[in-house]
């Protein structure tokens, strides 16, 4: 059930979320593990951290990218794991266990958030397997969340 964040709450989630530029005067609401900023699920906890949705990366991207073919897409949209043959493209400087954005590689519209399993320089050694898991995706509970 979605409500109202007390003054408490609002100033301790705004000072978690700078980097966003959030402006002070946004409606904030929570519904169990999803942050509502003027209407939009913006944010959702996972494990007890805080992580930005798609719909906030599309405005404002915080995360490393990690860039996918064209044919891992309907998979990866579905809910699937990246697996490493499909990547094209690994950003330098993912740690194991960091959240990442997925992301196509014709427009490079976001897909997924997902937990790197490997570093940047295994991945990149990896030729098979599953490297990135998808813990939220396009057409997921939050995506349409309302």
């Amino acid at each position: 059930m979605k409500k109202a964040m007390n003054n408490k709450e609002a100033k301790e989630f705004l000072d978690n979320v700078q980097s966003f530029g959030i402006d002070k005067k946004s409606r904030l609401e929570k519904d169990d593990d999803i942050i509502i900023i003027d209407g939009v699920p913006s944010f959702f906890y996972l494990d007890s951290k805080l992580i930005p949705t798609l719909k906030m990366l599309m405005t404002k991207n915080s995360l490393k990218k990690i860039t996918v073919d064209m044919g891992a897409i309907p998979f990866v949209i579905k809910g699937a794991d990246v697996m490493r043959p499909g990547i094209k493209m690994i950003e330098e400087n993912i740690s194991k266990d960091e959240y990442v954005l997925v992301v196509d590689e014709k427009f490079s519209k976001p897909l997924s958030v997902g937990k790197a399993l490997f570093p940047t320089e295994e991945m990149r050694e990896l030729k098979n397997g599953k490297v990135i898991k998808n813990i939220h995706y396009v057409g997921d509970r939050i995506w349409n969340y309302n």
